[in-house]
């Protein structure tokens, strides 16, 4: 009533159940204005501590979902807020009117349109759902990735009724935004001209835009970017990655991320740091969620060593056979990541501690079998070089599979909160014997699969195919 009597109008308000409270919804010139007539009016009731003093909250906007209708139609206020909470979009206060034709919100000023948006994406459009990306690395990996949005662009909004919408790329220098999303045919281009690469800069855009449906792709390999996750998951930004580095960190940063994710109500997937597109995680979680229990993992994880001791032999160099693989694309782009024995390590690692084994890289036993000088070289020129050099350890190590009618695997095991990883002299009789090309294959002995492990096989190097995997990943989050 004081502040009708004094020509202030008031947009909307709202009285909570427990009535604690009562929030009134006005121009913010008028804000002041309205603070000391109400404060002036209960002025006894809190100078006697019966009332708080009245409290201005400024920056904010109300938004309403109108329609006559809507009275006969049950859970629309339910769908509401569920499509503006997935979205990080606080609610400050919520009125309905008695006639049923409207919800009233009020939300943060710069939440605005990404609240509209997201409205009008729910109940408006033909349930086509906009996801936005923000993609980091276009080498191998990532190029592939691209192409393979392109290709499948109609296919998902046809059949998943599924919109993907690049809104950036990067790669080591330059870096592009289009709010309206870019045209995937000609992306090469575009980036020439576009910005420096500065990764502040493009965490800062990604937020400013804060726009619905956001996920962050990360297809390199670096520490500096594996850095950034938290960063994005707090700004309601998913994180889909095939870069290790994070999840092999130590374990509080790998727990950190969990619970951040968890918190925020963001994804973080990152199906691809073991077993490019095989469902190696996605098996190992289905198993601990429904209550097995894991006895061990035995595995052949990494797809370029598969390769290179399945193409090895006395007629060739073991340095030629690792360049083969370096330019099929099977290796890092720093070969001896994998040779060293590091990249398999790391994948154990995050298999056990998705068992559930608080486990830190510095305990898994590292069996190298590639000579120290070769390790310290810097350049993949240099190390190829130095591989060349060493030719007789390696055909050493060959020598002992004629001798015992064997094939060496590079093999990491996991069992009783104990991993390693290194070479073995596999038999005939074992189900690593016959593993092919670049194949991975994963044995899991659990609770319910003692005598008879679960096994995953199939590719499990390659840029395609751990393309496919990131894309399975972003699909799966856009399907939440």
């Amino acid at each position: 009533e004081e502040i009708s009597n004094n020509n202030i109008n008031i947009i909307m308000i709202t009285q909570a159940s427990s009535e604690h409270s009562i929030c009134i919804g006005i121009q913010k010139s008028e804000a002041e204005k309205a603070k000391k007539i109400v404060d002036e009016a209960f002025k006894y009731e809190i100078e006697s501590f019966i009332l708080n003093a009245c409290r201005i909250e400024s920056k904010l906007s109300i938004i309403a979902l109108v329609g006559d209708k809507m009275k006969n139609h049950q859970g629309i206020s339910g769908k509401m807020f569920s499509a503006l909470g997935k979205n990080n979009i606080n609610v400050k206060a919520i009125s309905q009117g008695s006639s049923e034709r409207n919800i009233t919100a009020v939300i943060e000023e710069n939440d605005v349109k990404k609240a509209i948006n997201t409205l009008h994406e729910r109940f408006f459009e033909q349930n086509i759902k906009q996801i936005n990306l923000f993609i980091i690395g276009i080498g191998n990996v990532g190029s592939k990735l691209l192409n393979q949005i392109n290709q499948q662009s109609e296919y998902l909004k046809n059949k998943l009724k599924l919109k993907l919408r690049v809104i950036a790329i990067s790669n080591s220098k330059k870096m592009i935004f289009y709010e309206n999303g870019i045209d995937l045919e000609n992306y090469n281009s575009k980036i020439m001209s576009g910005d420096d690469t500065n990764i502040e800069n493009f965490i800062s855009k990604a937020r400013k835009l804060n726009l619905r449906n956001s996920v962050f792709v990360d297809n390199t390999a670096s520490s500096e970017i594996s850095k950034t996750y938290k960063h994005f998951l707090k700004n309601n930004i998913n994180v889909v990655t095939c870069n290790k580095i994070a999840c092999a960190d130590t374990f509080e940063n790998y727990i950190e991320l969990k619970e951040i994710s968890k918190k925020y109500g963001t994804k973080f997937l990152f199906e691809t740091n073991v077993g490019a597109g095989l469902p190696i995680i996605d098996t190992l979680n289905n198993l601990v969620n429904s209550g097995d229990k894991i006895i061990s993992i035995e595995a052949i994880l990494s797809g370029s060593l598969n390769y290179i001791f399945n193409n090895y032999n006395v007629n060739n160099k073991f340095s030629e056979v690792v360049k083969n693989a370096m330019d099929e694309g099977y290796t890092e782009p720093d070969p001896k990541i994998d040779l060293s024995g590091i990249d398999v390590a790391r994948k154990i690692l995050i298999l056990a501690r998705e068992s559930g084994e608080k486990i830190e890289l510095k305990n898994i036993t590292n069996n190298s079998f590639i000579p120290e000088e070769c390790l310290k070289t810097r350049s993949n020129l240099e190390f190829l070089k130095s591989l060349e050099d060493n030719e007789d350890h390696f055909k050493k190590i060959l020598s002992q599979t004629v001798s015992s009618n064997s094939k060496i695997k590079y093999v990491a095991e996991y069992k009783n909160g104990v991993a390693s990883v290194g070479l073995k002299y596999i038999n005939k009789d074992h189900d690593f014997y016959n593993l092919e090309g670049s194949d991975n294959i994963v044995l899991f002995k659990t609770e319910r699969y003692k005598s008879q492990p679960l096994i995953v096989k199939g590719a499990g190097a390659g840029s395609e195919v751990t393309a496919a995997g990131i894309f399975a990943d972003i699909i799966r989050v856009s399907r939440n």
